[in-house]
């Protein structure tokens, strides 16, 4: 079979696997069903060597064996456990308190509160009802449009798919690394410096709060110009609260999960933990959390436990605790003592959390969405690498590389047109699917073109983040929908996120113009 034959043989393979994922067939099955089936028909026709096969248990045992995405399950506990323990109403309640008084307060509520769950839940589902239940009844209620109010808490939702921790970052920080690594060593470079997930987490950061920053400004601007659409509210019973109840109310809803968020990402950031570790900490944390919002009679357990656990990441920080050496100085020894009571105080704690969702029925519905999410996330990357291998064996790979590196403009015009293919398969595609299938294919090729690693992962994440609002198939307007009232049309869901989109499209145009945004802090960070 001549190489011409065999690339149209992967284009038919990529296409009917589109195909199957759309008619709705799972996907984790679809990938691997589909590679495996075209692999068979190449087989017999004289298209595939199945020796590439032989490769699938390796990639099995290297996802097993790979410690980065460890973190998907604990980031999941995090989120799940956060969204059961009422973070979000009282982040909701509370800063529409704040910004009540002012036009379109509700809306920039609403996009305060999203960034915020977005840096301590991370799933996008869990945020869209959550503020879908509790926000949009409200906004109705006090006379906002229906489609700024539908289009707002979409868009807010979506935060946690760039603001870091995210799971779509740590999905791309494991391929964007595998291919950066891949393409180095086209290059003849074996000892490429790597790029990690907490490079994509610095790098992400930046974009993701200029993103919230417009849509606030969005609301603004409506806010300004229509004033009907989104008017001032004012309850009585707040305006009886006085300055300090107020401030004491805000501070008991907002301080909790940002130590959380400051504890998991500072801990990145500084190089404290790993992203791993820091998923860990995350995980702890939430459970802690929620045991202290779930029983307030009794909090003092609870809030000696977070000390103990921040005086432990300050131990870890700033003195040697390693114990396995010949001469430890009497300040070093003392530091191992006090970090090993607060281990103590860290699992009595922990003991006592676990305790108090157990007995509030909280825990076993936690652990079953941590275990289906992250089993549907891992049987998808068995059935992505199967997929990508066939791919490989087809001579897709050497296709995609001739086809974007022979377009005009160079760099510029491979990145325009992967972009703009990510953006359409967004209409059909789920995220994940798009970064195991996509990803791997065209990520060596962009980056054997001198493209940043970390810039094309943030500008991939961008760009996957507005799939959740693109119809037909966006999911953040599915969630919305399943609980919205029956007043609310889809249509007027449609027109809502519209805007957003839009303001998708400008911040990624802008991250495109000024990479900047994106490499800066981590240049800063890790050097």
């Amino acid at each position: 079979m001549t190489l011409f034959e065999r690339e149209i043989f992967a284009i038919i393979m990529f296409a009917g696997t589109c195909l199957f994922l759309v008619a709705g067939f799972p996907v984790a099955f679809t990938l691997g069903g589909s590679a495996l089936l075209f692999g068979i028909i190449g087989w017999f026709i004289g298209a595939f060597d199945m020796s590439f096969v032989a490769a699938m248990p390796q990639r099995i045992f290297g996802t097993m064996t790979n410690e980065v995405l460890i973190a998907v399950p604990l980031f999941v506990f995090m989120g799940v456990m956060l969204e059961r323990s009422r973070v979000a109403e009282e982040l909701l309640d509370s800063m529409g308190k704040l910004f009540g008084t002012l036009r379109g307060g509700l809306g920039i509520s609403v996009c305060i509160v999203g960034a915020l769950l977005a840096a301590s839940t991370g799933i996008v589902g869990a945020t869209v009802v959550t503020m879908g239940l509790l926000s949009l009844p409200t906004m109705l209620r006090r006379g906002y449009d229906p489609a700024l109010s539908c289009g707002t808490i979409c868009a807010a939702g979506t935060l946690g798919q760039i603001i870091p921790p995210s799971i779509v970052l740590v999905l791309l920080g494991d391929q964007i690394s595998n291919a950066y690594t891949d393409a180095q060593r086209a290059i003849g470079n074996w000892s490429p410096e790597p790029v990690s997930v907490g490079d994509l987490f610095a790098g992400a950061l930046l974009p993701g709060l200029g993103l919230v920053v417009l849509y606030i400004l969005y609301v603004a601007a409506v806010a300004w110009l229509r004033p009907r659409a989104c008017p001032s509210i004012q309850d009585e019973a707040d305006a009886d609260l006085s300055a300090w109840e107020t401030f004491r109310t805000l501070a008991n809803a907002l301080l909790p999960p940002v130590i959380l968020i400051v504890a998991v990402l500072g801990s990145i950031l500084t190089g404290v933990a790993t992203p791993t570790e820091a998923a860990a900490v995350g995980a702890v944390g939430a459970l802690l959390l929620g045991g202290l919002k779930l029983e307030n009679s009794r909090r003092w357990p609870i809030l000696t436990t977070f000390a103990a656990l921040v005086v432990m990441l300050v131990l870890a920080r700033f003195v040697d605790l390693r114990v396995a050496r010949d001469t430890i100085g009497a300040g070093d020894m003392a530091a191992i003592w006090l970090a090993l009571a607060c281990t103590g105080v860290v699992f009595l704690g922990i003991g006592e959390s676990l305790r108090r969702v157990w007995s509030m029925g909280i825990l076993n519905e936690v652990m079953r969405q941590t275990l289906m999410i992250s089993s549907m996330v891992f049987v998808i990357i068995v059935g992505a690498g199967l997929f990508s291998l066939v791919f490989r064996g087809l001579g897709g790979e050497e296709m995609v590389h001739e086809f974007l590196t022979n377009l005009p403009g160079g760099v510029f015009g491979a990145m325009l047109v992967v972009m703009l293919v990510m953006f359409v398969l967004g209409f059909f595609l789920d995220f994940i699917e798009i970064i195991f299938v996509v990803v791997p294919i065209v990520g060596p090729v962009l980056l054997r073109m001198d493209v940043d690693p970390v810039w094309l992962g943030v500008m991939i994440a961008m760009n996957l983040q507005t799939s959740f609002l693109t119809p037909p198939f966006g999911f953040a307007l599915f969630y919305l929908r399943g609980v919205a009232p029956p007043s609310i049309r889809t249509m007027s869901i449609y027109k809502g996120v519209a805007p957003f989109i839009l303001i998708q499209l400008i911040g990624l145009a802008v991250l495109a113009a000024f990479p900047e945004l994106a490499t800066w802090l981590p240049d800063v960070i890790f050097g």
